[in-house]
C-alpha cells in the first residue's frame, strides 16, 4: 500500500507541494522549488494551512 498525498500550493512561489496525509500539526515541509520551509497547521476540518516555519538560527554570541 503506497502513501497518499495531496497537493498544496507554495505560499512564496507558488509551486506544487506534496503534504502526506498523514502528517501531523507542527512537522515540517519544504518547497522543492524555492526552498521555504513551512510548519504544517491542520484545522478542526482536516484543512492543511502552511506559515513560514520559524527555524531557529544558531547564536555565536555576535
Amino acid at each position: 500500500m503506497e502513501a497518499r498525498t495531496f497537493q498544496s500550493k507554495c505560499p512564496e512561489c507558488d509551486a506544487e507541494l506534496e503534504i502526506p496525509d498523514d502528517i501531523i500539526s507542527g512537522e515540517i515541509v519544504s518547497c522543492p522549488d524555492c526552498g521555504m520551509d513551512y510548519e504544517v497547521k491542520l484545522t478542526e476540518q482536516g484543512e492543511v494551512i502552511l506559515t513560514p516555519a520559524e527555524i531557529e538560527g544558531e547564536d555565536w554570541g555576535e
